[in-house]
């Protein structure tokens, strides 16, 4: 075929490789109609022949020091949104309208970087525990989270959105480590938040997972089923997946004891030579909290950041609930707090520099000016702490600095918690603040002022680059 007809091919071919599920069908219904059978026929033959694996999408890398994006420098001033993958499933969890809703307001103002959880591990009857579960037990998925994870992804990917997903968590609101324990023997999980066991206790049976073998297994094998997964929505493999820009091994991943710092480096490495082994596409870090995840060890940060297989450092920072902030005196105690938030991240970035790498803020947070949960509640202390951050992502987008990105803890958009209880529920709406968090602690609700300084960042963020 020549001259038109090659225009027509090309023109087909672009559509094809755009649609997805269901789109695609309704597009090659509406072609068929439109043009003569057999040149229908050749279009479609010679479309499909190109719309293999060799199909090329731009993803986030690290380059110089900097994150890079479809050859632009890529800096963001995001958000956690850890049940956005719960959101969209179907059922009596999920909430796509919601979902669609919220993603279509933070696009508006600016995010387009979202820190999400993978799924969490069953079972859903335990206290103080996301529900429902993407691994019900070792091995054994849920489809309906499995599709959900699809729905979210699929739904990014149209707007141009880059998820962080962290695969495990250190912490029992999800399952996580403790969960993984509990399936190969290690007996029942303390839980925290049930007395009278104590987060020493937790703590203790949590960084047993450094030395589990089997939990390491399985974990590794729970990785393998997720990177191998084609996105039902999109026909694209999730290796493949541009709406990816991260696999993150856990959330707030630790050793938990000085005695755990080898096999804690050890773990890491290993699950990260796995994902890059997996994966050639995506961007891998740790989750880690920074030298307070690392039993206040700077050189053991630096050691697993070093790591090669791992593309670019993190931090989190909790002024509340490292002492930093009074929460009797919050307006009086913000001062000190940026103070000691600053020389943190300032400690952090010489890591970076150090080992040419990115580095990102990736949690934060601040409670509501009085300690209260409400949306009725002002943030006058939280929008300065965030503006706080935000101003020095901003300032090294000017300079191509190694501080790449921000992301808050955490996205609560249109959800508001229960009336007459403050901890979740199934059923209720899910907020930034886990389950064993009081609802509405940390999370930035549609209504509050906050949005309005993060809208005011990211527009000024937009003038050095490329969203």
């Amino acid at each position: 075929m020549t001259g038109d007809n090659d225009i027509k091919v090309s023109l087909f071919k672009r559509m094809v490789l755009t649609a997805g599920g269901g789109d695609f069908l309704i597009l090659i219904r509406i072609i068929y109609y439109r043009m003569k059978g057999k040149l229908f026929a050749g279009l479609l033959m010679i479309a499909l022949a190109g719309c293999g694996s060799s199909q090329k999408y731009d993803y986030v890398t690290v380059e110089d020091g900097i994150f890079r994006f479809a050859g632009e420098p890529y800096y963001f001033i995001g958000t956690n949104y850890w049940y956005g993958a719960i959101l969209g499933t179907e059922g009596e969890y999920g909430d796509r309208g919601r979902l669609i809703r919220e993603l279509d307001h933070m696009k508006s103002i600016g995010i387009t970087n979202l820190r999400v959880m993978v799924g969490p591990e069953g079972p859903d009857n335990e206290p103080f525990r996301v529900t429902p579960a993407l691994q019900v037990a070792p091995g054994e998925y849920s489809e309906m989270m499995l599709d959900g994870l699809d729905f979210l992804l699929a739904e990014m990917g149209k707007r141009g959105m880059h998820a962080i997903l962290f695969l495990n968590n250190a912490w029992d609101w999800s399952g996580g480590f403790s969960q993984y324990l509990n399936w190969n023997g290690y007996g029942d999980i303390p839980n925290p938040n049930v007395p009278p066991n104590t987060w020493q206790q937790f703590m203790a049976f949590s960084g047993r997972f450094n030395t589990c073998e089997p939990c390491i297994r399985q974990f590794e094998e729970f990785i393998r089923f997720i990177l191998q997964r084609t996105n039902s929505y999109t026909g694209v493999k999730y290796t493949d997946d541009p709406a990816i820009m991260t696999w993150e091994i856990a959330n707030e991943p630790r050793a938990f004891s000085d005695d755990n710092i080898p096999a804690f480096e050890a773990m890491i490495g290993r699950i990260a030579s796995l994902l890059q082994e997996l994966d050639e596409n995506h961007l891998v870090t740790t989750g880690t909290e920074g030298r307070h995840g690392c039993e206040q060890k700077m050189d053991v940060f630096e050691r697993i950041h070093a790591n090669p297989d791992i593309d670019y450092l993190v931090m989190h920072i909790w002024p509340k609930n490292w002492g930093w902030l009074d929460i009797a005196d919050i307006a009086g105690t913000l001062d000190s707090s940026l103070v000691k938030t600053n020389r943190y991240i300032n400690d952090h970035l010489e890591v970076a520099v150090q080992l040419n790498k990115p580095i990102v803020l990736e949690e934060f947070g601040l409670p509501r000016d009085l300690h209260g949960f409400s949306p009725d509640e002002s943030t006058v202390a939280r929008d300065t702490y965030y503006g706080n951050a935000f101003g020095q992502v901003l300032e090294h987008a000017g300079r191509l600095g190694p501080l790449a990105g921000c992301n808050i803890w955490s996205y609560a958009g249109e959800g508001r918690a229960a009336d007459g209880r403050i901890h979740w529920l199934p059923g209720d709406d899910y907020l930034g603040d886990p389950p064993q968090e009081e609802q509405g602690l940390n999370s930035v609700f549609d209504s509050d002022s906050t949005i309005a300084v993060i809208s005011d960042f990211n527009r000024r963020l937009s003038t050095f680059i490329k969203k």
